[in-house]
């Protein structure tokens, strides 16, 4: 007999992630034996979870904690089709034993494409020229002197999936890759043609400083004024991890003094900025709501995964994308 299988997961989620060929292949591997639930739905009628053995999740997942655990006493596994689990794993699910993967390397992807078309623009001092051609109505003359890719230098700020993705695409250009990432031995980075050094350093010798570091009690202000007020003339910033990891304030103030330097933030905190902040109307600030991650179509990829780990789950097979506890406190 097939698992009984169930989708949880908030009504808009269902649709960007599972597409019909994600849900064909899913009925060819379990019984889905009700329609997709929202977390709503699932606490309003738990007796529905009794007999489910396999959840399919994504954005808007219920939170398993133990009340939800005792009405789905057969549950053996969570296949998680979206980046970090946080805001669903409990200690009562790790406690029994359920198997949990997400599907974080899908969304890693995008994040590290989107970061290599803004390192890009910004050696080409891009967005500078732009906002200086609106804002001026005409060419800056004499243009300013731009980095471009030849013998720049890169900074890439933690080396986990995302930040080794993106030294992985800028391999190909004439540029000089750095890194700061305490947990990663030269080895690791020498592999990568990376060279470690300190967080100071990346900043005061880089064109442009990209960072991808989870937010971890570890790592929150990890990011101050002082480090930007040491980046070198027409340097740029990239955050594309978590608004927390800086310290927002102190950046806005060196910013501020520093029409040179560009920043692009993709994350901030809060998320949105509240609606007097500088962020909004500094003219060398780029802000983007949070669109490095997957969007549209980029979302099926990540249903895609969780179709492939339930294929192995249930074959036995070795998992790509397992979320275990301790792993699960390192991520975003």
């Amino acid at each position: 007999m097939p698992p009984k299988a169930l989708f949880v997961l908030a009504r808009h989620s269902y649709d960007q992630i599972y597409g019909p060929r994600e849900r064909a292949d899913i009925d060819a591997m379990a019984d889905v034996y009700a329609p997709p639930l929202t977390k709503e739905e699932a606490a309003a009628n738990p007796e529905i979870l009794e007999p489910c053995e396999l959840i399919f999740s994504g954005w808007g997942a219920p939170r398993m904690d133990a009340g939800f655990l005792e009405a789905a006493p057969h549950l053996r596994a969570v296949f998680y089709g979206a980046g970090s689990v946080k805001g669903m794993v409990s200690d009562a699910l790790w406690e029994r034993g359920i198997t949990v993967t997400s599907s974080w390397g899908a969304n890693a992807l995008p994040v590290a494409e989107y970061t290599l078309s803004q390192v890009l623009f910004c050696l080409k001092l891009g967005w500078r020229f732009a906002f200086s051609i609106k804002r001026e109505g005409r060419y800056p003359s004499p243009k300013w002197p731009v980095p471009g890719t030849y013998g720049s230098t890169v900074a890439v700020i933690s080396l986990g999936m995302i930040g080794r993705r993106v030294c992985e695409l800028l391999r190909p250009f004439d540029l000089q890759r750095i890194a700061f990432d305490p947990f990663v031995e030269p080895a690791a980075a020498a592999a990568l043609g990376v060279r470690l050094c300190s967080l100071e350093e990346c900043f005061a010798t880089a064109d442009v400083v990209s960072l991808h570091t989870p937010r971890l009690p570890e790592t929150e202000g990890m990011i101050r004024g002082e480090h930007f007020r040491s980046m070198r003339p027409d340097a740029s910033f990239l955050n594309t991890a978590r608004g927390a990891v800086v310290r927002q304030d102190e950046m806005i103030e060196v910013l501020s003094q520093r029409p040179d330097i560009t920043a692009v933030l993709d994350v901030t905190y809060p998320e949105p900025p509240p609606p007097n902040s500088p962020l909004y109307t500094l003219p060398n600030v780029i802000v983007t709501p949070h669109i490095a991650g997957s969007m549209g179509a980029e979302c099926l990829r990540m249903g895609r995964y969780a179709v492939e780990e339930c294929r192995r789950f249930l074959a036995g097979e070795p998992l790509h994308w397992q979320v275990t506890r301790e792993r699960a406190a390192t991520l975003a």
